[in-house]
C-alpha cells in the first residue's frame, strides 16, 4: 500500500494526537468503527438490559465465536471467551490435576503473572516449577526446539510457553514444541497473548492441549476480549473459576457441545457464565476482524516489518542500545526489544520518553535484565520512529543517575 493508504488507515483509528504510541504490545488502539459499534451495543444494554441480554446477545455471541474461531483456525465448539489471557490460563491452572511428584516446565521468557500462576499450582499439587533457557538470539527455530527438548524429562508433567514472548517479541515454533511434548506425554499450554493478528495463527496446526490468547492487542478489539481454545479430547478437563447459573445445564439443553439458546454450548457456557456482566466487547469481534481484513493481513504484516526494520536500523548502537530480538522474519514480528548499556534503567528511560517527549514504549523484564521494548503497528509512521530515536539520543546523552541519586529520589 502507498503511504497515502497507510495515512488513511491511521485516520480510521482512535489516536491521541499528542502521544506517539509505540506500545501495541501492551494494548492496541481501537478503530473508530469498532468503538462506535461497542458504544451502540452498550447503549442498547443501558436502555433495555433484559431484552438485550436475553434476545439480542445470543445470536451476536455465536456469530462472534464463529468469526473468531474461523480467524484463528479453531473450532467454535471448543472456544471459550474470556476477559484476557490471565483469566484463560488461570482457568486451566485451577482445573488440572497433575501427577506428583513432578515438574511444571516454563521457558525463562514467561510473563511474570503467568509464572506466578504456575508456581501457585505447583505449590498446591506438590510439584516443582522449573525454567529452561531460550537461546538469546537464535538464527532458526531448531535451536529453540533443541533447548526445550533438552529440558523435558520423565518428571515433566506440563509445559507452558509463550507463542510470542512479551519480553523480546521472539516468535517460538509452537507447533514443533507441542509435538515434542505430546510425544512425551506432557500437557501443553500456550500463552498466545501476542499472537492473534500479529502472526499467521492456525490453531488446527498447533497440537496443544490449551491455547490462550488476547484480542485487545494486535487484533484491535476492546479491552475485555480474550479466549481459551481447548484441544481435542480436553473438553472435560476444566472447571469454571466461578460457579454461576450455567454450572448445571439449563432445562432443555442439548448435548454438551451443541449450540444452545444462549449463543454458546452447555459446556462452554459453564466456563463463561459469571452472572450478569457486560458482554459487548466480545460481540464486536466481527467488526475488529473485518477492519483488519479490509487492509489485508499480509499487507499489514509487511508494513509492520518495514517499521520494525526501521526501528532496528535507527536504534541499534545508539548510545549503546543493542537489540535483544532475533532479526529473522520467522522469529520476530512487530516488536523489537533493546538492552540498555550499563548504568541505564529501562523504567527510567521509559518514563523520560513518556513525560518529556510523549512517547509510549514498554520497559519489560527479560531473563538477562530489563529491556526497552518498541511495538510498531500499521498506524505508526517513520516520522514517529525518527522522533523516538531523537528523544533517546537526548535522554541517553545525559549522565545516568547514580545508585545513590536513585535511592534519594525514592
Amino acid at each position: 500500500m502507498a503511504v497515502a493508504d497507510w495515512d488513511d488507515a491511521r485516520g480510521r483509528m482512535l489516536l491521541d494526537p499528542t502521544v506517539v504510541n509505540l506500545n501495541t504490545g501492551s494494548g492496541g488502539q481501537l478503530p473508530r468503527a469498532t468503538f462506535a459499534r461497542v458504544g451502540d451495543l452498550r447503549a442498547h444494554l443501558a436502555r433495555a438490559p433484559m431484552d438485550f441480554l436475553l434476545h439480542e446477545v445470543p445470536p451476536l455471541l455465536w456469530k462472534a465465536r464463529e468469526r473468531l474461531a474461523g480467524f484463528l483456525g479453531g473450532d467454535p465448539h471448543r472456544l471459550v471467551l474470556t476477559t484476557n489471557v490471565t483469566e484463560a490460563v488461570n482457568l486451566v491452572a485451577s482445573s488440572l490435576h497433575l501427577t506428583a511428584p513432578g515438574e511444571i516446565l516454563l521457558s525463562d521468557h514467561e510473563y511474570t503473572p503467568m509464572r506466578w500462576c504456575w508456581e501457585r499450582m505447583a505449590r498446591r499439587q506438590g510439584l516443582e516449577p522449573r525454567t529452561f533457557r531460550l537461546p538469546p538470539r537464535p538464527v532458526g527455530p531448531g535451536e529453540i526446539v533443541e533447548a526445550a527438548v533438552a529440558a523435558m524429562g520423565p518428571r515433566t508433567r506440563l509445559l507452558c510457553f509463550s507463542h510470542v514472548t512479551a519480553a523480546t517479541g521472539m516468535v517460538l515454533p509452537a507447533a514443533e514444541l507441542c509435538r515434542e511434548a505430546r510425544r512425551r506425554g506432557i500437557v501443553t499450554v500456550v500463552d498466545g497473548a501476542h499472537a492473534p493478528a500479529l502472526i499467521d495463527l492456525d490453531l488446527a496446526s498447533v497440537p496443544c492441549d490449551f491455547y490462550a490468547g488476547s484480542g485487545h492487542k494486535w487484533l484491535l478489539a476492546p479491552t475485555g476480549v480474550g479466549f481459551l481454545h481447548i484441544g481435542e479430547g480436553r473438553q472435560d478437563s476444566l472447571e469454571p473459576l466461578q460457579v454461576s447459573w450455567a454450572y448445571h445445564p439449563a432445562a432443555g439443553s442439548g448435548a454438551p457441545d451443541e449450540r444452545d439458546r444462549f449463543g454458546s454450548t452447555p459446556r462452554l457456557r459453564r466456563l463463561e457464565c459469571e452472572g450478569t456482566r457486560d458482554l459487548c466487547p466480545w460481540l464486536v469481534l466481527p467488526e475488529a476482524i473485518d477492519f483488519l481484513a479490509g487492509f489485508g493481513h499480509h499487507r499489514i504484516a509487511a508494513r509492520r516489518r518495514e517499521l520494525a526494520d526501521r526501528v532496528r536500523h535507527r536504534l541499534t548502537g545508539l548510545r549503546g542500545l543493542e537489540p535483544a530480538t532475533p532479526e529473522a522474519p520467522g522469529l520476530s514480528a512487530g516488536m523489537v526489544a533493546f538492552r540498555l548499556p550499563p548504568g541505564r534503567d529501562a523504567n527510567e528511560v521509559r518514563r523520560g520518553l513518556r513525560e518529556r517527549h510523549r512517547i509510549e514504549t514498554s520497559a519489560v523484564e527479560g531473563p538477562d535484565g530489563p529491556l526497552l521494548r518498541i511495538s510498531v503497528n500499521f498506524y505508526n509512521t517513520e516520522a514517529e520512529i525518527d522522533r523516538l530515536a531523537d528523544a533517546l539520543e537526548e535522554l541517553m546523552g545525559q549522565r545516568a543517575p547514580s545508585d545513590h541519586e536513585r535511592n534519594s529520589e525514592c
